[in-house]
């Protein structure tokens, strides 16, 4: 299965939220199937070639230091998959024929992407063919120890792909960086949770250095802060940071929140059968290390320039952005702690690996942004209580109360509408057939369901029924968190609390105001979270929201600013 099964064991993992358990009829196996099945089938029809030549393309694609690992998967299934394409041309018949996909007692047969011949194959047709496809691999797989008796086999558990997802697992695990040699909370290296999420630590083997700190001695000799302003000005005798910074009240962000605020992104590059290119993997370990994220591209801490324009395109702009340009001494200050799936339960744990300390740190502009996780199991599984809503979100806020500095600030955001997704996303063409034109996000979203696959089913779903109550819930639980800020106001001594509702609604009236689409702001493979370009444009509503609530949340343009651009440059880059 080579290159495609490599790449889209990782879409299990990511997709599923780092979690392998079981579901329904195959679950992400099943659907890990399809996807691989129908994009080998449409490239080898759209370039003319063979599926073992389609596959061996593939296995070229990665990078050097995979390619073993591809190798391995295509000795064991690339024949299985070579000989079931050639006789049956539906990916459905041969995930089922595999036991990628099954059918459980008292389940529906879940079937997903079909090439246009196959659209219209009835249930007694599809279980004949289904029949038919097995007594080619069942000896085989049965020799292989690979079948499990009545279900599926893990495809995980494979030579080449299990490399791969002990990998995943062990990244996808990662809350802190990697490499942190001091224990500050920050890191010298860019991914595996590093400066692509906080700030660059200037100096690993110092505990005192680090982004956010108050400069030690003026940072006279060191740069204590990693803002990149150190030395003594020898006109005046005072130290840069005493002349540039200290009257300007700087301060950093930081971000608590799910996958949204994380920017979970899969490249379209490596699902569009048209788009697929060498190119596309030259930043696979980039995607890799940083569990699908890409924060330093989001609206909340986004930074630099885009170097992955193969894979992800579409300005960047963020509330870091904003605020450093604001005063240039906040450089560096910002922390994104943000993981695929959280939902308050897991925050109110997650928010002790913030590094701040309400002594010898900077104040902390914080924004609590959980979008859906705790409604996103749909009505059929467990949501979130109002209850539970309140006592996570105050047990969070009480942890937060032991580190931040005096005047600091929180910003509690509502939990998003998310019912403008169907209605602007059911009825375009999935990337993952852009060249059959058979697979409807509508049918994308049926298919999920089916097989349980816990993405955010209380919003991809055409189940009308189950969107309305998950939005119920949804304005349920935004109405508890604005109960938060309005009973605690005075509880806190050390920062003050400020509620915003919904802010990705308001991004979506805005941008279709302005005459742009809906699902311009929609990741195209998960249909979910937001686009690069709804990073970007949120970032501009957020600001333009938080600046009007209150102006001192992010203190006053510093007027040193072009002198510091002057003197210190890019201030150490990131």
């Amino acid at each position: 299965m080579s290159r495609a099964i490599i790449l889209y064991s990782l879409f299990i993992v990511f997709l599923n939220i780092g979690r392998s358990e079981e579901k329904a009829n195959g679950g992400m196996n099943c659907l890990d199937c399809n996807i691989v099945v129908a994009i080998v089938q449409q490239y080898s029809e759209l370039n003319n070639i063979s599926v073992i030549n389609t596959l061996d393309t593939f296995c070229n694609f990665l990078p050097e230091e995979l390619s073993v690992f591809c190798h391995k998967a295509l000795a064991i299934l690339g024949p299985l998959l070579i000989s079931l394409i050639s006789s049956h041309q539906d990916p459905n018949v041969i995930c089922h024929a595999l036991n990628f996909c099954y059918t459980e007692p008292g389940q529906p047969t879940c079937r997903g992407i079909s090439p246009p011949t196959f659209t219209e194959m009835t249930d007694e047709e599809f279980l004949i063919r289904v029949s038919s496809a097995r007594h080619l691999v069942k000896h085989l797989l049965q020799k292989q120890s690979l079948l499990r008796p009545g279900l599926g086999f893990d495809i995980c558990s494979l030579p080449g792909i299990r490399e791969i997802c002990e990998l995943l697992q062990r990244i996808n695990n990662l809350e802190t960086p990697a490499v942190d040699l001091d224990r500050d909370g920050f890191s010298s290296i860019f991914s595996l949770r590093g400066s692509a999420w906080r700030g660059k630590d200037c100096n690993d083997t110092d505990l005192y250095v680090h982004p956010g700190a108050i400069p030690v001695d003026g940072d006279a000799e060191r740069d204590s802060n990693c803002n990149g302003i150190l030395g003594v000005n020898p006109d005046t005798g005072k130290t840069y940071e005493e002349e540039l910074c200290a009257d300007s009240q700087p301060r950093g962000v930081a971000v608590l929140g799910d996958s949204i605020s994380a920017h979970f992104h899969l490249p379209v590059q490596w699902f569009d059968p048209k788009l697929i290119n060498k190119r596309s993997f030259l930043s696979v370990w980039t995607v890799i290390q940083n569990q699908g994220d890409w924060p330093m591209m989001s609206g909340s801490t986004g930074y630099g320039k885009n170097v992955w324009p193969d894979v992800i395109s579409g300005p960047i702009d963020s509330i870091y952005l904003k605020l450093r340009a604001r005063n240039r001494c906040n450089h560096r200050d910002y922390q994104n702690i943000a993981v695929n799936g959280e939902n308050s339960f897991k925050l109110k744990k997650l928010v002790k690996t913030l590094s701040r300390n309400a002594a010898s740190d900077r104040p902390l502009v914080v924004l609590y942004a959980l979008a859906g996780s705790d409604v996103c199991s749909g009505p059929d599984h467990r949501m979130t209580s109002p209850e539970d809503m309140y006592n996570n979100t105050l047990a969070t806020l009480d942890n937060l109360a032991t580190v931040l500095p005096n005047n600091s600030h929180v910003i509690i955001f509502g939990l998003a509408d998310g019912s403008w997704i169907h209605e602007n996303m059911a009825s375009r063409v999935h990337p993952l057939t852009s060249y059959w034109g058979t697979f409807t996000y509508s049918k994308f979203y049926d298919f999920i369901n089916c097989l349980d696959i816990l993405s955010c089913l209380g919003w991809l779903t055409n189940n009308q029924t189950t969107r309305e109550i998950t939005l119920q819930r949804a304005k349920e639980l935004s109405s508890v968190l604005q109960k938060v800020v309005d009973t605690n106001k005075g509880r806190y001594s050390n920062f003050k609390l400020h509620f915003v509702d919904d802010p990705l609604s308001k991004e979506y009236k805005q941008w279709t105001k302005l005459g742009g689409e809906g699902w311009e702001l929609i990741e195209a493979v998960d249909s979910l979270h937001s686009s690069q370009i709804g990073q970007a444009f949120g970032s501009n509503v957020t600001w333009g929201t938080l600046m009007s609530l209150d102006p001192e949340i992010f203190g006053p343009v510093n007027p040193n600013n072009d002198k510091i651009v002057s003197l210190f440059g890019d201030q150490g880059g990131y």
